[in-house]
């Protein structure tokens, strides 16, 4: 299931090195824009720069990866991205800064599709869930650690030489992925490198896209407002920086440390087993944060958030790969991905708008409807599309599931 050469050291070392640069500078956006001359307000739209660049680079990426390959493709993006960061350390002005943030983002993507890509031609179905959590896992820890290791250097040698730390981390990723990664090559044949065009993707699969994909967005949606929650809501009770710091920091450990077993409860028991859950946890969890008044009582409602992000770990990747065609499969999940991304997007927009109006808690509230309606639209649609969405939907397919 891991093998070490092509997996372990091909793609999940690469992984942590480059979502740990990703992680680095992320923190110091805000710093770097105010050193360029950029306003608060405008500092603060920065970090939506880096979900814009993914959203513009999920279609190429995926046409990239179906013409040259995975292993191709991660090297391109990993390229991007250490252009970005050295652009980034060089910005004098705000436009160079916001180009070089986009950069990140698409380079963040294409990196992502590829090895998306990679690992759905490997796996078997069974242990498909297993694997995509564990890349979930792999890139919730380099995120993880990737502040603590910027924070360590700042210090020392300033707050822009964490891009620098970003361009060494991901170029000795480049290099694991020279020596290490491989490309399959058994069903690298013209469907693949030519395959079916976008628009023919989308007439084939509009069905499955119009229903299913509504439901990735409303998942994607209620994941990406959770890093923006627990920020703003700190930020309105009046708590500290460094307890915020450590009230998002819990959230995040306890994210980090389930990605494995949600995998595993996805491919023994069907997606619905982890997919339904994870948003019944979290859309309590945005029903309850408006509810705190006390650093204490906002850790708990964190910790929850963060167990049902951490059990969902992978989720959108699988669901993916399990409707994924084998013919253009790269140019399918670009697609994909535009569904999930969007709601990434839309999750931490719907927060600021309801901060915006005066109403951040009715914001927060209408993220926990949205977990409520991405429960049901699951349930509709999941069992619909995927064989594997539960063992009844498996059995009715004639998948026999023994001993994983």
């Amino acid at each position: 299931m891991f093998p070490m050469r092509s997996v372990i050291l091909g793609t999940f070392v690469p992984t942590i090195l480059f979502e740990l640069a990703m992680g680095a500078v992320m923190p110091i956006f805000v710093a770097t824009a105010i050193d360029v001359g950029m306003s608060l307000k405008g500092a603060a739209l920065l970090v939506t720069m880096v979900a814009v660049g993914q959203l513009l680079s999920d279609v190429p990426a995926g046409a990239i990866a179906a013409r040259l390959g995975d292993r191709a493709a991660m090297l391109i993006a990993s390229g991007v991205g250490i252009a970005g960061f050295l652009a980034a350390y060089l910005a004098t002005h705000p436009a160079t800064l916001v180009v070089a943030i986009l950069a990140m983002g698409g380079g963040s993507a294409a990196f992502f599709l590829a090895r998306q890509s990679y690992l759905t031609d490997i796996t078997h179905p069974l242990r498909r869930a297993r694997v995509m959590s564990t890349m979930g896992g792999v890139v919730r820890i380099g995120l993880f650690f990737g502040p603590f290791c910027g924070a360590a250097i700042i210090p020392i040698f300033g707050v822009r030489a964490v891009y620098l730390l970003a361009v060494v981390t991901a170029a000795v990723g480049i290099i694991f992925i020279l020596a290490f990664g491989s490309t399959p090559t058994s069903h690298r044949s013209a469907s693949q490198t030519k395959g079916p065009s976008y628009g023919q993707l989308l007439r084939d699969f509009r069905p499955q896209l119009a229903t299913l994909g509504i439901a990735i967005l409303l998942i994607g949606a209620v994941r990406g407002a959770r890093m923006t929650v627990l920020p703003l809501w700190a930020e309105y009770l009046g708590l500290s920086p460094d307890t915020t710091s450590v009230i998002f920091g819990v959230a995040n450990m306890i994210d980090m440390l389930l990605f494995y077993p949600a995998g595993k409860v996805m491919d023994a028991f069907g997606r619905l087993w982890i997919g339904i859950p994870a948003m019944i946890v979290m859309g309590a969890a945005f029903i309850v944060i408006p509810l705190t008044a006390t650093a204490w009582q906002l850790a708990a409602a964190a910790v929850l958030l963060g167990f049902g992000n951490g059990i969902s770990s992978g989720i959108l990747m699988t669901l993916g790969a399990d409707i994924a065609p084998q013919a253009g499969r790269s140019k399918f999940l670009g697609i994909w991905r535009i569904f999930s991304d969007t709601g990434s997007l839309a999750g931490p927009t719907i927060l600021t708008i309801g901060a915006g109006l005066g109403s951040l808690a009715g914001g927060i509230w209408v993220m926990g409807g949205v977990g409520v309606l991405a429960v049901i639209a699951q349930w509709v649609w999941v069992p619909k599309w995927s064989e594997h969405a539960n063992r009844t939907t498996r059995r009715r397919a004639g998948i026999k599931v023994t001993k994983l």
